[in-house]
C-alpha cells in the first residue's frame, strides 16, 4: 500500500530556474509584442488634436477651462471624429482615474431598449459626484452618458430619454452621438446643442495619413496617399484601416495605387471603361458578357453603381436631359439592390438604360 502510495504521490520539487526563467522570458515576449489597430493607437487623446471641427473644439475648450457643458448632440458622416472628440473631452475633463467612474458610454453593439434607459443610465444618472481630482486639478461636478449610434435606438427609448435628461441636469450631461440627425426626436434634439462634424478636407486627410505613415515606417508616394483619400472618401477612420491593411500586404515594399485598390474593393477604371465601351458598341451580348465577367470578378454592384455615376457626371459627350435618366436610373437601381434584389439583372437593367442613351448619339 505504501509503495502504491509513493508511486502516485506528487513531487513537491520546485521546478528548474532555467525552465522558470525561459517561462518568464516568454510571458515577458508576449506582453511586448501587443498589436494596436491603428485607428485606435492614434485616435486624439486631447481636444487639441482633432482636426477640422473648430466649433465643435471651441465649445469643448470653454468647458475645459471651467464654463459649463450643456447637453450635446453630434452628427455627421462616419470617420469625421465624433467619437473621439467627445472622449477625448471627458478624458481631459475627469483625468484618467476618474475617467471610468464617471463616464458611462453605450453603442449599437449594446442593449439600449427602453428597460436599460429606464434601469442602468437612469441609476447612474442619478449618481451623485464631487468636484475633485487626486492630482489637485479642477473637476466638473458632472458624469457624462455618451450614447453612440443615437439613431438606431428605438422612438420609445429615445422618448423615455427626456425625462431623465430634465431631471439629471444636476448631476449628469448626455452626448447623443448619430449619422442621421432626422432619425433623432424633436424633444430630445432640442434639449441638446447641435454641432455637425463636417467631412475632412483632402488636405487635413493627407497630413495626418503623412504623419502616420512616417511613424509606422511605411513607404507610400504622395499619389498613392491622394488616391487612399480618394477611395475613403472623406472617413478617415476607414482611410487608415486601408492604410494599415495595405502595408501588411506588401510586407514593407513601397504600397501602390494597385494594392489600395485591391484593399478597399474599388473596380479598377479600365474595368469601368470597357463596360462603358460596350455599352457604346449598341450589342446586348457584348453587354452582358461585360455584366456577367464584372459579377463574375467578384466586384460589388453597390460599388459599380457609385463610381458609374462619377463616369456618367463627368462624361461630357452626354447631354444634361441624357444624365438626368440615367441617374434617375442609378437611384431606381441603388434602391431595389439596398431591398435584396439580384445583383446581375439589375447591373444588365442599369446598362441597358446606358446603352440605349449612348446609341442616341451614335
Amino acid at each position: 500500500m505504501q509503495a502504491f502510495l509513493k508511486g502516485t504521490s506528487v513531487s513537491t520539487k520546485p521546478p528548474p530556474k532555467d525552465r522558470v526563467a525561459a517561462t518568464a522570458g516568454s510571458s515577458g515576449e508576449n506582453k511586448k509584442a501587443k498589436p494596436v489597430p491603428w485607428v485606435e493607437k492614434y485616435r486624439p487623446k486631447c481636444v487639441d488634436e482633432v482636426a477640422f471641427q473648430e466649433e465643435v473644439v471651441a465649445v469643448l475648450k470653454k468647458s475645459l477651462e471651467g464654463a459649463d457643458l450643456p447637453n450635446l448632440l453630434f452628427y455627421g458622416p462616419p470617420g469625421t471624429g465624433k467619437t473621439s472628440t467627445i472622449l477625448a473631452a471627458a478624458r481631459e475633463l475627469f483625468g484618467p482615474e476618474l475617467f471610468r467612474l464617471r463616464v458611462l458610454e453605450l453603442n449599437a453593439s449594446d442593449e439600449r431598449g427602453i428597460q436599460v434607459v429606464r434601469e442602468k443610465v437612469k441609476n447612474f444618472a442619478q449618481l451623485t459626484v464631487s468636484g475633485s481630482r487626486s492630482d489637485g486639478k479642477p473637476c466638473p461636478p458632472f458624469k457624462i452618458v455618451i450614447l453612440d449610434e443615437a439613431d438606431s435606438m428605438t422612438s420609445a427609448a429615445q422618448a423615455a430619454l427626456r425625462r431623465t435628461m430634465e431631471k439629471e441636469s444636476k448631476t449628469t450631461r448626455f452626448c447623443l452621438i448619430c449619422n442621421y440627425v432626422s432619425r433623432i426626436i424633436e424633444p430630445l434634439t432640442s434639449r441638446c446643442s447641435k454641432f455637425r462634424f463636417k467631412p475632412l478636407s483632402d488636405k487635413i486627410q493627407q497630413q495626418r495619413l503623412l504623419d502616420i505613415a512616417d511613424k509606422e515606417h511605411v513607404k507610400i508616394s504622395n499619389e498613392g496617399i491622394a488616391y487612399l483619400v480618394k477611395v475613403s472618401e472623406g472617413d478617415l477612420r476607414k482611410a487608415i484601416t486601408f492604410l494599415q491593411s495595405a502595408t501588411r500586404l506588401t510586407g514593407g515594399k513601397e504600397i501602390t495605387e494597385k494594392v489600395i485598390t485591391d484593399i478597399a474593393g474599388v473596380i479598377p477604371a479600365e474595368t469601368i471603361d470597357g463596360l462603358f465601351a460596350s455599352c457604346q458598341s449598341g450589342s446586348f451580348d457584348k453587354l452582358e458578357g461585360a455584366v456577367k465577367n464584372l459579377v463574375d470578378e467578384g466586384h460589388a454592384a453597390t460599388q459599380f453603381v457609385n463610381q458609374l455615376h462619377d463616369v456618367v457626371v463627368e462624361n461630357e459627350n452626354l447631354t444634361d436631359k441624357q444624365k438626368s435618366i440615367i441617374t434617375e436610373k442609378l437611384a431606381e437601381v441603388d434602391k431595389c439592390l439596398v431591398d435584396g434584389a439580384d445583383e446581375h439583372l439589375q447591373l444588365i437593367s442599369l446598362c441597358a438604360t446606358v446603352m440605349q442613351q449612348l446609341i442616341q448619339n451614335c
